[in-house]
């Protein structure tokens, strides 16, 4: 992974899935970086915790999607310069509340109470039907 530490810089990291949009996997602003909305796509456009069965029923997993998402996170901030360790705020965007105790048991597997100050919101629907989780994150690297 190509790391970038310029004052001011955006990226789209190769390897990882391309944006749906047009903006980067993270923008860096001083000694901020901004990490965009992430999920458990990955850059085949398949995704992680979404298991489809010969009858084509669909099981999603939010514990398998919220450690893929932590984990593309990481991935973006190894890029930028930065790691986990940095985080200082983390917006979590689930599609059900009911996913709220799976998708915590798995956070508390890279954050304790001395870690980042979060938010957990119900959203209507994410940008795929398989996803059931976002996360978007603001990290404190100085250069």
């Amino acid at each position: 992974m190509t790391t970038n530490t310029n004052l001011n810089d955006s990226q789209v990291i190769k390897g990882k899935a391309k944006p749906r949009g047009k903006f980067p996997h993270f923008k860096r602003a001083g000694d901020f970086i901004y990490v965009s909305g992430t999920s458990s796509r990955l850059p085949d456009n398949s995704f992680v915790g979404v298991d489809v069965d010969e009858m084509g029923a669909t099981n999603l997993s939010i514990k398998a999607q919220t450690r893929a998402v932590i984990d593309n996170i990481s991935d973006i901030l190894v890029a930028a310069g930065a790691d986990l360790s940095n985080v200082v705020e983390v917006s979590s965007y689930l599609v059900n509340m009911n996913d709220f105790a799976g998708y915590n048991q798995v956070y508390s597997e890279y954050f304790d109470e001395s870690g980042p100050a979060r938010t957990t919101v119900a959203v209507h629907q994410l940008p795929h039907p398989h996803l059931l989780i976002e996360i978007k994150v603001v990290a404190y690297k100085p250069l």
